[in-house]
């Protein structure tokens, strides 16, 4: 391990706790000691020679003025359920299905006129002659409905209660005042904010990093008012929760066109990130992008002013920072900080370009982990959660390096863990070690270079927006998580960057997800030219690599727009009585590890797949559908998966397909013959790192430049070995 016990790692200190926070920093070889969301550091804590993070939320620590000022608080559009008018007038309820306590109506009349209501039955817009407005009642009512139609009500409301603090009150059980947002889009906000950073400045002399719990708008969380659907709506992507009618009314004047309420609400399904954008939805996010970054930046500077670093947390109101839309580099930030659950997550936070990057790890010092489930409590194991996570983040930094981590949350509640205390010990010295290695250079790679292609391109690197559990049923997250410890170089391209060239730097495209989302492309593949030029692309010798419903739109002769390169179609019904191609699975000797599957119904899932013409090799079935082929096509390859679950064993059968596809040796330099292990090599440094995923004792042979090396390991292991 390290010889430098010391350094790189962030700890939560805790009033209260001097003795166990100073001696666990002592543990850890912590050189920063920061504070947590309603926790403080004491003078001893922060006297005792450490660097001090100090964590602050520009938008939810002013209840005082924000009661003062309720007309500006954050809002968004909220829309009704439908309701069905039957015999005369329809009276509708704004607040019924949403939690009061979270929102309150804004019937102000500038926000009024952005009102609308719809007859969803005929999706036409109502006239506003047409319906009344029940200030008292809080209800809308359309005198002379159509009978046995659907209308909905789409209106702005405040958003009165900040949704991380309304997370921490349920899951911490806190019981304390509701803190609520205010929107810096106003000038008498940005001045009371500048004000206070001022202020905040001068009375933290012993802060050396102001740590931004993100910037101003949150991700959009919409709860309801039954707790049996209490999550009505989350996706960490969107921008709906940066509405304002100064933001719409400063849109218009600047791009030269309003936008309306259904702009936001499409049709109830609001902006959700696994759909592709539009030309709307992209100026909104550069509008909001733009005033993000010009009042962002007047706060960081301050605090540069005062002599401290500004680092951002990469997540709750990260909105508007975009780390890889080529201007993160604007606001001038010091740091960014990313939570991780998985080995993707840490990838995103190592790509973006800023000086430190540093990963808050999982277990949270919460008493309950996800879902409530236990963890610093009765019935919970924090030890092997940290091994879990761990071992998913340690294999991607074995790739990209950071330069710092740590842990948030209460540190008392670690007390009676010693086991957790040792093994984070055992974690921090292997970051410190590893990033040694990275020092010297950057790890082997294989030849063959990858890139996701995607609505989104690299604006969404290593992202589906949202963390695994929540985004676990789309093939994509799978595959960047298998491909985040990958020894593989990969890019993020989207359909316009294939159109510009971005073909001949790659030499597999991947593209993974069901049809009509922004991960397959939806109506992107209407474009003949983007056909063409991936079609060329594999004709001339690349590979496709296709995933659940790749490149899959309606009003074509097949489902799939790169079938003749797949040899694999699906049926979506309109092939029911044609004939399908009889076909029997043929092996490849090592292609697919042992326990490596590919299941037939990939999720969201139109139809079932079939071979086209009959000459792709099927390599893998399921209940007489074929699920894993390898189609020749010119001097390339299509590659068909109906899904891809990130196991370890389906890891490894992704590396093997792309080794295929890139005519690699599979029993190559530098790759494990277990596929329950995995390595990474830094020619640099000479040194060879090897590490177990599983939780079962393994040994593995690699194969180097200097012959065979074989490692044992216990579960969860790392072996540092020198070559």
């Amino acid at each position: 391990m390290s010889e430098n016990r010391k350094g790189s790692f962030t700890l939560p200190g805790e009033s209260g706790y001097e003795k166990l926070t100073l001696e666990l920093a002592e543990k850890w070889g912590a050189d920063v000691i920061r504070d947590s969301d309603g926790t403080e550091l004491s003078d001893e804590i922060l006297d005792a020679g450490y660097g001090i993070y100090s964590t602050i939320c520009m938008i939810r620590e002013h209840n005082e003025w924000a009661k003062k000022n309720h007309d500006k608080l954050q809002q968004c559009f909220l829309m009704t359920s439908p309701a069905v008018a039957e015999e005369g007038k329809l009276t509708i309820e704004l607040m019924k299905d949403f939690f009061e306590e979270q929102f309150s109506v804004n019937d102000s009349d500038r926000a009024f006129r952005y009102w609308q209501v719809y007859d969803r039955t005929t999706d036409t817009l109502l006239a506003a002659d047409k319906w009344s407005y029940d200030k008292e009642k809080g209800c809308v009512t359309i005198e002379e409905p159509a009978a046995w139609h659907s209308y909905t009500v789409s209106f702005m409301a405040y958003r009165i209660w900040e949704e991380i603090s309304m997370y921490n009150h349920t899951t911490n059980n806190w019981d304390k005042e509701h803190l609520m947002q205010i929107d810096p889009i106003y000038s008498q906000t940005q001045e009371f904010l500048l004000e206070w950073m001022k202020e905040w400045c001068e009375t933290h002399p012993a802060t050396t990093v102001v740590r931004f719990t993100s910037m101003f708008y949150n991700f959009v969380w919409i709860w309801g008012s039954d707790v049996r659907n209490r999550n009505l709506f989350t996706d960490w992507g969107s921008y709906d929760f940066t509405v304002s009618e100064k933001a719409l009314d400063d849109f218009a004047a600047k791009y030269g066109y309003e936008l309306t309420a259904e702009d936001f609400i499409n049709q109830g399904k609001l902006h959700v990130t696994h759909m592709p954008g539009s030309r709307k939805k992209a100026d909104w996010m550069e509008f909001i992008n733009d005033f993000v970054i010009s009042f962002g930046r007047k706060l960081i500077d301050m605090v540069h002013e005062y002599g401290k670093k500004a680092y951002v947390f990469y997540d709750d109101s990260w909105v508007g920072i975009e780390p890889y839309n080529g201007r993160f580099e604007k606001f001038g930030f010091d740091g960014l900080i990313k939570c991780v659950f998985s080995g993707f997550e840490a990838r995103l936070c190592a790509g973006v370009k800023v000086d430190t990057h540093e990963l808050r790890l999982h277990p949270y010092l919460f008493p309950v982990g996800l879902g409530g489930a236990p963890t610093f409590m009765d019935g919970g194991d924090p030890t092997l959660e940290a091994k879990k996570y761990w071992n998913s983040v340690r294999r991607a930094l074995l790739r990209e390096p950071v330069q710092r981590i740590g842990l948030g949350g209460y540190l008392h509640l670690v007390e009676d863990y010693p086991d957790f205390c040792d093994y984070i010990e055992q974690v921090a010295d292997e970051f410190r070690t590893i990033g040694e290695f990275h020092k010297e250079g950057r790890p082997y790679s294989i030849r063959t270079k990858v890139a996701v292609l995607h609505y989104w391109g690299k604006l969404r690197s290593w992202t589906l927006s949202g963390h695994f559990h929540e985004t676990y049923m789309n093939d994509l997250i799978h595959i960047n998580e298998a491909l985040s410890g990958l020894p593989v170089d990969v890019s993020f391209i989207s359909f316009e960057d294939v159109l510009n060239g971005a073909l001949e730097n790659v030499d597999v495209v991947i593209n993974a997800g069901f049809a009509g989302s922004a991960w397959s492309g939806g109506d992107v593949w209407k474009n003949p030219a983007v056909v063409e030029k991936l079609t060329r692309f594999v004709y001339e010798g690349g590979s496709f690599i296709g995933v659940n419903e790749p490149s899959a739109v309606d009003g074509y002769d097949s489902f799939f727009r790169m079938a003749p390169v797949l040899g694999v179609d699906e049926d979506t019904g309109a092939r029911i009585c044609h004939g399908k191609w009889e076909f029997e699975v043929q092996t490849e000797e090592g292609l697919m590890p042992e326990g490596s599957f590919v299941k037939k119904t990939g999720n969201y899932r139109k139809g079932i797949p079939f071979l086209t013409d009959g000459k792709a090799k099927v390599l893998a079935q399921d209940g007489g559908v074929p699920t894993l082929t390898v189609n020749k096509f010119g001097s390339g390859m299509g590659i068909y998966m109906a899904s891809f679950e990130k196991t370890i064993e389906n890891t490894r059968l992704l590396l093997n397909l792309i080794l295929l596809a890139g005519g690699e040796d599979r029993n190559g330099l530098y790759l494990t013959d277990n596929c329950c292990t995995e390595c990474a090599y830094y020619p640099g440094s000479g040194q060879l790192v090897v590490i177990n995923n599983s939780d079962m004792p393994q040994t593995t042979t690699i194969q180097t430049a200097d012959g065979s090396v074989e490692a044992q390991l216990e579960p969860y292991a790392t072996k540092m070995l020198r070559i």
